[in-house]
Parts: C-alpha cells; sequence; structure tokens
C-alpha cells in the first residue's frame, strides 16, 4: 500500500473548552478524492481547519506526505503542498481576478496563469475585473484557480458548493471531476450529496464530531437510513 497523500489519527479538536471533534481518523491517498458529509454544526469546518493547522488539534496526529505535521504552523503546510479553497470563497475584494491569481503564485508544477484560464475561461475574461465586482459563481471559480495556482499536492475545499445555483454546482463537480483525472488529491467537505457522490471515491459521515458512516458513494446513496438519519435526505 503507498503511503497516503494525508492521514489523520485520532484527532480530538477544541474550541475553548467546547470538544468538537472526537477521535476523528481518515486517509486521502494519492490522487484519491474523499468526502466528508454531514449537517451544519457537526465538524466539518473544524476537521478542515485542524488539518490545515488554523484549529490545531490538542490530541491525535496529522501525517502529510509522509511527515509528521502536527505541530506545524499552516504556512509550513502550505509551504509543503496543502491549499486551501475555504469556505465563503475569501477572495482579495480589492484586487484585480488576475492579483488574486497572482499572489497566490508559487511551487514548481503544471498549474499556471494559462493553465487556471484553460480552467476557468470566464476568469480570463474578468481579470482586470475587482473581485467584489464578481458574481458568487465567478468568486467560486477564482477561490479555486487561486488554490491551484501554488500547485498543491493536497487540494481542502471547504463546502465549494455553498449558496451556488445548480448549473455552477454542476460546474464545480465538473472542476473537481477534472482535477481528479489529473492526478491530484483532494478532501471535499460538502453538504450537497449527488455532487459529492458524482465526485468522491469515498465518503465519511459526520455527525457530532464523530465519523459515523465510511464507505463507498454508491453505498452510501442506497443506504436510506444513513441519508436520513445523518443527512437529513428523504
Amino acid at each position: 500500500m503507498p503511503e497516503p497523500m494525508l492521514r489523520v489519527s485520532d484527532v480530538h479538536t477544541y474550541y475553548g473548552d467546547s470538544h468538537v471533534l472526537h477521535g476523528v481518523s481518515l486517509g486521502v491517498a494519492p490522487g484519491e478524492v474523499v468526502a466528508i458529509l454531514g449537517r451544519n454544526g457537526m465538524g466539518k469546518t473544524t476537521l478542515i481547519r485542524s488539518v490545515v493547522g488554523f484549529t490545531p488539534p490538542r490530541r491525535g496526529r496529522v501525517h502529510f506526505r509522509g511527515e509528521d505535521i502536527t505541530p506545524w504552523a499552516p504556512f509550513r503546510r502550505i509551504e509543503r503542498g496543502m491549499a486551501l479553497v475555504p469556505q465563503g470563497r475569501r477572495v482579495f475584494a480589492s484586487l484585480s481576478v488576475r492579483e488574486n491569481l497572482d499572489v497566490a503564485r508559487g511551487g514548481a508544477g503544471r498549474w499556471d496563469l494559462e493553465r487556471v484560464y484553460g480552467l476557468f475561461p470566464r476568469l480570463r475574461e474578468r481579470a482586470p475585473n475587482r473581485a467584489n465586482k464578481l458574481s458568487g459563481g465567478e468568486q467560486q471559480m477564482l477561490a479555486i484557480g487561486r488554490s491551484l495556482m501554488s500547485n498543491p499536492a493536497l487540494l481542502l475545499m471547504d463546502e465549494p458548493t455553498e449558496g451556488l445555483a445548480p448549473l455552477l454546482v454542476r460546474e464545480v463537480g465538473r472542476v473537481i471531476g477534472e482535477l481528479k483525472r489529473e492526478g491530484l488529491s483532494i478532501l471535499l467537505v460538502e453538504q450537497n450529496l449527488p455532487m459529492a457522490a458524482a465526485v468522491a471515491d469515498r465518503v465519511h459521515v459526520l455527525s457530532r464530531g464523530e465519523i459515523v458512516y465510511s464507505g463507498t458513494p454508491a453505498a452510501l446513496m442506497a443506504d436510506e437510513t444513513v441519508k436520513s438519519r445523518y443527512l437529513g435526505v428523504a
């Protein structure tokens, strides 16, 4: 078995005295898309924050590309090859599209300005415009494109379809599928079950800070009890 790109082992994360993650363990193999599903407030974003180092776990370990990065600051994790597409997009509002992409440039690899524009032709059209003048869908494209400019080995995506119209949800799914074919490892936090099931190799369902289900997308889609109890899907 090859070394996982990411391995999270028995992670317990707190906000103050509030115990949010209760012994979460999972892995992401090279070139694999792993989806984390669950209702709001179940710990999905906290898991992403624990992996990238914004809210380090008090117990447990995080290994990335064969190294124990648990004590590392977020910037070191990014330098090592992580990239984050944050919930809410968080683009630099006062910078142009081109400037948002340029500021994230770094690392040797296949992703540069032209390749990002190839993936998102709309960004080329909007390159001189300030990010705060973009639509929500365009801002999401920019957030993904910006993360790719660092040529990551692992992409962390936190609710990339949140607030998007169905057509744009399909576009995000298309992009994730293309990145998967490129061999990029992706940890995807998502509430849109059909989109996540379409792109993921494996899925985990998080409830109250614990993984309550792990399996293939097909098995989850066939499990009406899990979908109803933990995802609110009738």
